[in-house]
């Protein structure tokens, strides 16, 4: 029993060792922040002889939630508040808000359904918490990753601390350099919808001996969903669009990782992609047999066998990226990662849109660069090149579709410097607007474009490669 306690009381020192070190460094005015009280009276050691659930509402531990609240923003639940709102509802809620969290009674509020498009088609469920709730399950998962974390695998790269998708991509590539050239490409349906909530409790009691602690993640895996004004109830899944729903998804699989450690594969995880390399095609349907039994028998979930393949890497897609053969393995951008580019830029680039061109080139540059900060990662620079062309073409077409009229094109021309045969004759064309904007390229340059804000997928590129 001392050595359980001693145990203890060594896990909570460290813990609140990272939590001071990395807590942000809000300054709050007088009277103008959340006023979360202290969990122990001044003169007693912090986090010593106190419960999980009294460092999860630490003050540091709840000044940093609701920093990163803030910082994430993202839309309000049912109850309309927004993250503008939240330090007041704080100040004035606060208190009565703890004790209910201490006592057992707090009842999460129902999520908001918001269901995004698939890229390959369907939709994503998410499931839009209250601010307040966010707040919560932030806190929570602050303190729960310190616990479950170290001993995640180091092949899980899903949304933990210091790793992320490229490095998964690079591993993925090592891995094909050193033979393994066949893919065990596992799609798991609806992952994050059918995880079993008794299952996934299990596992977090592993670790967490609070019972206040279960019972509250309990009950945010069993808040329910309103639409269409009627609740209901969740009885499996884990709802995507909180905090916490990462951590859970990854506390679910990690034994799913630990039993491919034990067989020896060589894999990657980043949430439930799972893609495990052999050296042929026959260990890699042997591989997937005996997963998709694992899986399904073991963790009650579903191998989507549509989408789940045995191929080859460069044939299939991870994370965006997928690979190329030469003198050594590549990374490039996936066929549909690069069609989907094409649509988002269709979608912020159509004629019939009427909006005015900077603020049209600002939103289509914002979207440019935050696309190009992630997959900078693969070799695409004949793609990127094409891209940047094809993209002011089809600006010069919406430029030739507000220049509607003859003398309009006449008068645009001039004013962008053209002599009078290239302005009477060009502005009098009967082509289509995409045939007809080839004639802007003369006094639309790419020069034009760059003064006016419009981002280069080439010049960004190559700037984050040389960096």
């Amino acid at each position: 029993m001392a050595s359980s306690n001693s145990k203890r009381r060594q896990q909570k020192t460290s813990q609140e060792a990272f939590l001071r070190k990395n807590v942000v460094n809000t300054q709050w005015a007088v009277g103008q922040g959340p006023s979360f009280e202290t969990a122990q009276p001044k003169g007693t050691t912090p986090n010593e002889e106190i419960g999980l659930l009294e460092q999860v509402l630490e003050r540091e531990n709840m000044l940093q939630a609701i920093h990163r609240v803030e910082r994430n923003q993202g839309a309000p639940g049912i109850d309309g508040m927004t993250v503008e709102d939240l330090r007041q509802y704080v100040k004035e809620n606060w208190v009565e808000t703890k004790e209910t969290l201490l006592e057992g009674t707090y009842k999460p509020s129902p999520v908001r359904r918001v269901e995004l498009p698939k890229p390959g088609g369907g939709t994503r469920l998410l499931g839009i918490p209250t601010v307040i709730d966010r707040l919560i399950q932030q806190a929570l998962n602050q303190v729960l990753t310190l616990i479950f974390d170290p001993n995640f695998s180091p092949y899980s790269y899903g949304f933990r601390a210091g790793k992320k998708g490229h490095d998964a991509v690079r591993q993925a590539r090592e891995y094909i350099q050193q033979g393994y050239k066949v893919v065990v490409d596992t799609d798991l349906s609806k992952f994050f919808d059918r995880v079993n909530h008794d299952m996934l409790m299990s596992r977090v009691a592993r670790k967490v001996r609070d019972k206040r602690v279960l019972k509250l993640i309990r009950a945010y895996l069993e808040a329910g969903v309103l639409q269409g004004g009627v609740v209901t109830k969740s009885e499996e899944g884990v709802q995507q669009g909180g905090p916490m729903s990462p951590l859970l998804a990854n506390i679910m699989l990690d034994d799913f990782d630990k039993e491919l450690t034990r067989r020896g594969h060589n894999f990657v995880r980043y949430a439930d992609d799972v893609n495990i390399y052999v050296k042929s095609f026959r260990a890699g349907r042997r591989v997937m047999d005996s997963i998709t039994k694992y899986l399904e028998g073991k963790l009650r979930l579903i191998v989507n066998q549509e989408k789940s393949a045995v191929d080859r890497p460069w044939k299939r897609k991870f994370l965006g990226f997928s690979f190329y053969t030469g003198k050594e393995i590549g990374i490039r951008l996936a066929p549909k990662t690069i069609e989907r580019l094409r649509e988002k830029i269709r979608e912020l680039t159509q004629r019939k849109t009427p909006i005015p061109m900077k603020e049209r080139v600002k939103e289509l540059s914002q979207y440019l660069m935050g696309w190009m900060g992630y997959y900078a990662l693969a070799n695409a620079k004949s793609i990127l090149g094409h891209m940047d062309e094809w993209i002011r073409h089809r600006l010069r077409m919406c430029v030739w579709k507000q220049w509607k009229r003859v003398r309009t094109r006449i008068r645009e021309f001039r004013a962008h410097g053209a002599p009078d045969w290239m302005a009477l004759g060009y502005a009098n064309t009967r082509k289509g607007p995409w045939s007809a904007s080839l004639l802007l390229n003369p006094v639309l340059t790419k020069e034009y474009w760059r003064k006016l804000g419009l981002m280069s997928l080439m010049d960004r590129y190559l700037e984050i490669r040389n960096a």
